[in-house]
């Protein structure tokens, strides 16, 4: 893969925002089930997360793993056939995967210091032992919490993930298409969110009104889930398949945008031709 720096960013329009999920939606229309199964295998990754060891190495890796969603995405705007071996394509590109791991590092500590402080005023109140089992994955301990305690863990949890999302939106695929040093992807990519916020403002509005009926279709597939037996195996699928769809359309709006803050990628390598399997 040979890369090129991208082009002076610009600044955008507030319709540039639900243009990039009109976009994006067009991209996963063309190759729904490739993506999807992409998406997939990264759940299947990220569930390995609950391991000792293991469950760090994967945390730090997500960059890497989203370098690869986006290339599929690349790949497909391009003309090209989207394969399961481009969500590790990242991993193995030498250079790239050292400042890709060095970011999500950067990006886990970042997460975790900020979910601190937002708890800070409160960690007192909060059992020590309970919270030790929540940071183990044990789901089943927030039932111990009152409505109270759960509402700071949930407001906590969403400053960590909006400061993660921040520091990596744009980082990502600096490192990745622009070859771009960490500290300078990641100054580029915060200017890149400040100079185009009214875009971006746009975008979320756009996500939370898509959000809604997802939202009330699973709602009632899960009371339909409910009765059990065969129906209950037919709509938790459905509900997944309908959750994955929505985290693409977030990754295809994350890589529009980026092509039209920053530039088309001009690629002397063609996308991968297919071959009759999914995996090349």
């Amino acid at each position: 893969m040979q890369n090129r720096s991208p082009a002076p960013l610009r600044s955008l329009s507030f319709s540039e925002g639900m243009g990039w999920l009109i976009k994006s939606f067009a991209l996963l229309r063309v190759r729904t089930g490739r993506l999807l199964l992409i998406a997939v295998l990264m759940q299947v990754i990220l569930g390995l997360t609950q391991l000792p060891l293991i469950g760090f190495l994967v945390i730090v890796s997500v960059p890497a793993l989203s370098a690869g969603i986006l290339e599929a995405f690349d790949v497909t705007r391009r003309g090209g056939l989207p394969t399961i071996n481009l969500l590790f394509r990242p991993l193995l590109s030498g250079t790239h995967t050292g400042r890709l791991f060095l970011l999500g590092a950067l990006v886990f500590v970042a997460g975790i210091l900020s979910m601190s402080l937002a708890l800070s005023g409160s960690a007192g109140e909060l059992d020590p032992a309970l919270m030790s089992r929540l940071e183990q994955g044990d789901i089943e301990s927030l039932s111990q919490l009152d409505q109270e305690a759960i509402g700071r863990l949930a407001l906590a949890f969403l400053i960590g993930v909006s400061v993660s999302g921040t520091l990596s939106y744009f980082t990502i695929p600096l490192i990745w298409f622009g070859d771009r040093k960490i500290l300078p992807a990641l100054l580029e990519g915060l200017q890149a969110l400040v100079v185009n916020w009214r875009p971006f403002v746009m975008l979320l509005l756009g996500l939370v009104v898509m959000l809604i009926p997802v939202a009330l279709i699973s709602g009632v597939l899960i009371s339909l889930a409910g009765s059990g037996g065969v129906l209950s195996v037919i709509v938790m699928t459905a509900i997944m398949i309908l959750m994955l769809a929505f985290q693409m359309l977030l990754f295809g709006a994350q890589y529009c945008s980026y092509l039209e803050i920053f530039g088309a990628r001009e690629d002397l390598e063609p996308p991968p031709e297919d071959d009759g399997q999914l995996v090349a």
